[in-house]
C-alpha cells in the first residue's frame, strides 16, 4: 500500500446502523487523514460497499460516482411508509398481497427493467434549493420532485416469502432502490417499502473485497484492501506515456499520444502509476488533474 497521504481507494463494508458520514469519520480517525470522501451514500439501515477516496484520491471521486451499482434488497408488500423504508412511519396498509402469485410479482419486477423516469423519495439526501430533502420532509414540507432518468440493467427475484420479496438488481448511479420497491408495490396495487438493502458492487468492485470499519486500525488489513488510483480508474481509457511526457504532464502541458483521437476522460500512466486524468483531442492529451509531483 502506498502512503495514505499519496492517495488511494479503500473499499469499506458498511454495517447497518451508522450513517455514511459516520463511516468516513471513523476512517479519518483510524488513518489519521482528514482528506477522505466517498462516492455514494448508503442509508443508515443499509449495508454494503462504500468506496472511500483517501488523501489525494479524493480528486478522482468524480470519475467513480457515476459507476453502476448492484444491490440485494427485500421489499415488504402491503405496507407503505413515508420514507419508503422500514425506518419510516406507516402511511397505508393493504391485504391484497395475499392474492398475488409469483408470476405477477416477477412480472412487476421485470417491468422495472430498462430506462425510465424515477421520482426521488421525499426523504433523501437530494438537495432542493440547498436543503437536503430529508430535512424538508421532517419539517413537514412536501416538494414536488421532478422525475429523473434512471436505468435498471437487471432485476431478478431471488426469494419469495409473501409478503417479503427478496430481489437483486444492477442499476445506474442515482437510482433509489427504495423508489424501486415503492413502484413495484404500486404496480401490484398493494404498496410496498424496503426492509433490507445491501450494496454488493460499485462498477467492477465487489463487497467481498471490502474491509469492515472495525478493521481500519489493522495496517495489514488496510493494505490488503487498498486500491491504487490507477487501478480504481481501470474503467476509463488509458494511455501510457514515457518519462519525458509524464514530466510535461506534471507541469500541466499537453502531450501527443497515439491510439486515441478524441475522448473526454482518459488516464495517463507511467511506470504503472497514475500521472494525470484529462481529455484527448486531435491526438493530444490535455491534463485536467495531475497526480505527479
Amino acid at each position: 500500500m502506498s502512503d495514505v497521504g499519496t492517495g488511494g481507494i479503500l473499499p469499506i463494508d458498511k454495517p447497518r446502523g451508522p450513517t455514511s458520514h459516520d463511516v468516513v469519520q471513523t476512517a479519518r480517525r483510524a488513518l489519521h487523514e482528514r482528506r477522505i470522501g466517498h462516492t455514494g451514500t448508503l442509508d443508515p439501515f443499509a449495508s454494503g460497499l462504500m468506496l472511500l477516496c483517501v488523501g489525494r484520491a479524493t480528486r478522482i471521486a468524480e470519475f467513480l460516482t457515476g459507476l453502476d451499482k448492484s444491490y440485494e434488497a427485500v421489499a415488504r408488500l402491503g405496507v407503505r411508509t413515508d420514507t419508503l423504508d422500514r425506518d419510516g412511519e406507516v402511511v397505508g396498509e393493504e391485504v391484497g398481497w395475499r392474492a398475488l402469485d409469483a408470476g405477477r410479482i416477477e412480472q412487476a419486477l421485470a417491468d422495472m427493467i430498462g430506462e425510465s423516469m424515477q421520482v426521488p423519495p421525499q426523504f433523501s439526501a437530494k438537495k432542493v434549493e440547498g436543503v437536503r430533502m430529508h430535512r424538508r420532509a421532517r419539517r413537514g414540507e412536501h416538494v414536488e420532485l421532478e422525475p429523473r432518468p434512471i436505468t435498471v440493467h437487471s432485476l431478478d427475484l431471488v426469494e419469495l416469502h409473501p409478503p417479503l420479496v427478496r430481489f437483486r438488481l444492477r442499476c445506474s448511479s442515482g437510482t433509489y432502490v427504495r423508489a424501486i420497491a415503492r413502484d413495484v408495490g404500486e404496480v401490484l396495487g398493494v404498496g410496498a417499502h424496503l426492509t433490507e438493502l445491501r450494496r454488493t458492487a460499485v462498477g467492477a468492485f465487489g463487497v467481498e473485497q471490502a474491509l469492515h470499519p472495525d478493521r481500519l486500525l489493522d495496517p495489514e488489513e488496510v493494505r490488503g484492501a487498498w486500491i491504487e488510483p490507477l487501478g480504481a480508474l481501470a474503467h476509463l481509457p488509458r494511455v501510457d506515456v514515457d518519462e519525458e511526457a509524464a514530466s510535461a504532464l506534471g507541469q500541466g502541458r499537453w502531450v501527443p499520444v497515439g491510439g486515441l483521437s478524441t475522448a473526454s476522460a482518459v488516464v495517463a500512466a507511467f511506470d504503472e502509476r497514475l500521472v494525470a486524468v484529462g481529455e484527448v483531442s486531435d491526438g493530444s492529451f490535455h491534463p485536467r488533474k495531475v497526480f505527479v509531483q
